[in-house]
């Protein structure tokens, strides 16, 4: 597989902490406009322009891309942001309470994601990934990385790790007690090395960003074809992104709450879960499953624990899809039984990480008059992996993967 070393645009020392914040479409309008009246440095201000106006703006508007345009050249000019004088990697180590993860922080290949060879595991919505090719193609600039992994190998880990030894470029906790640190490779043998022991992976899988994934080659294609000096070698041939050893990193559970129960009374909608599940009240509460085909349930004031029958197993046969928790939940529940066929449109569903905790599904029940609330079993990453392989698309919210990567420390320009 290709990593490309490049140039990347990027806070001084002093200003990293100030301008990294979480990718564009992990917080609400109202929660990066917060942060960026509180911290005028926050980079939402270039990856979620709208947040410079007081009212509801397109994010895709003129208006407001050349807002975010004019905030990224005001980095520049304020002396905040440099661009490297030569083509350089980055090792990115993220440290969260016991789970580390060290990944390597390159341009990758457009041809090679439009040949599979970088695979994916979600589908993504036109609308949103429209939205950031317009925000690709004003900016000349991709602003956000691209979640990857590889199938872990010693060899690579243990160059990774070799670069960790000197002193870090940046070195900052933030605002959820993460320790984010940054190493910058400019020697050419060592870049050289790198590169060539990642030719022997045979695949990246995309973990998260498959939106900006998509966005970026598109706009590869489009400048391709509007360029008749073609050479595959300009920027824009390759997007921005880090690739961590699949062992280290950790899924969360992606959990679901439902606002009603599709015109079903308590008693019947229980009826109907008993044919597919074993359903009994939970030993505690809240309760989180202990293993895969287990499912906690927030109904009423009370937690359940729902155990697919060996039947529903049976019928998924090996299907690496259609055995995942998440698409049996899907189909037995959400659709089968509430009638919710379009989870990534019908309003009636919302999804909570589990890194917010099982309380927060309680609070939704119980305060905010959502119906019901399923807790799920975390998808494993070698689950990922065999749809992934399989060419095959899992339901949508399917993982959560944390830490989140930090926008703001490596814009490519392109």
């Amino acid at each position: 597989m290709t990593v490309r070393p490049f140039r990347a645009l990027r806070p001084r020392k002093d200003f990293a902490a100030r301008v990294a914040v979480k990718p564009y479409d992990v917080v609400s309008f109202e929660e990066a406009k917060r942060i960026v009246l509180s911290n005028p440095l926050a980079f939402y201000k270039v990856t979620k322009p709208e947040v410079n106006f007081d009212e509801p703006v397109d994010p895709s508007s003129y208006e407001t891309l050349e807002m975010a345009k004019r905030n990224l050249q005001k980095y520049r000019e304020d002396g905040i942001f440099f661009e490297d004088d030569q083509e350089c990697f980055y090792v990115y180590r993220q440290i969260s309470h016991d789970h580390t993860q060290t990944g390597l922080v390159a341009t990758f290949s457009a041809k090679e994601y439009l040949e599979s060879k970088i695979k994916k595991h979600e589908l993504t919505r036109k609308d949103k990934e429209e939205e950031r090719v317009k925000h690709i193609e004003y900016l000349r600039a991709q602003t956000g990385l691209v979640f990857l992994f590889y199938r872990a190998e010693r060899r690579l880990n243990e160059l990774l790790d070799s670069i960790t030894r000197v002193e870090p470029e940046y070195d900052f906790v933030d605002e959820d007690g993460v320790r984010q640190i940054v190493y910058v490779v400019k020697e050419r043998s060592k870049i050289e090395e790198i590169k060539r022991a990642f030719e022997e992976v045979p695949a990246f899988y995309i973990a998260d960003g498959h939106h900006r994934a998509a966005a970026a080659v598109t706009v590869a294609q489009r400048m391709a074809n509007r360029n008749p000096n073609h050479t595959g070698l300009e920027e824009y041939n390759y997007f921005v992104g880090v690739v961590f050893p699949h062992d280290q990193l950790k899924i969360y559970d992606y959990n679901r709450i439902v606002k009603d129960l599709n015109g079903l009374t308590v008693e019947q909608f229980l009826n109907r879960l008993e044919r597919v599940f074993n359903v009994e009240v939970a030993p505690v509460r809240p309760y989180r499953p202990k293993e895969k085909h287990e499912f906690g349930m927030f109904l009423g004031d009370t937690w359940y624990r729902l155990r697919v029958k060996d039947f529903v197993l049976r019928e998924a046969g090996l299907d690496p899809v259609e055995t995942l928790d998440v698409s049996i939940l899907q189909r037995e529940v959400l659709d089968k039984i509430l009638n919710i066929k379009d989870p990534r449109r019908d309003k009636r569903i919302d999804f909570v990480g589990g890194v917010f905790g099982l309380e927060v599904l309680e609070e939704y029940v119980l305060k905010k008059d959502w119906a019901v609330a399923f807790a799920l079993y975390p998808t494993s990453i070698e689950e990922l992996m065999n749809v992934s392989d399989a060419g095959l698309i899992m339901p949508p919210k399917s993982t959560w993967f944390e830490p989140k990567l930090k926008s703001g420390l490596f814009v490519h320009l392109i």
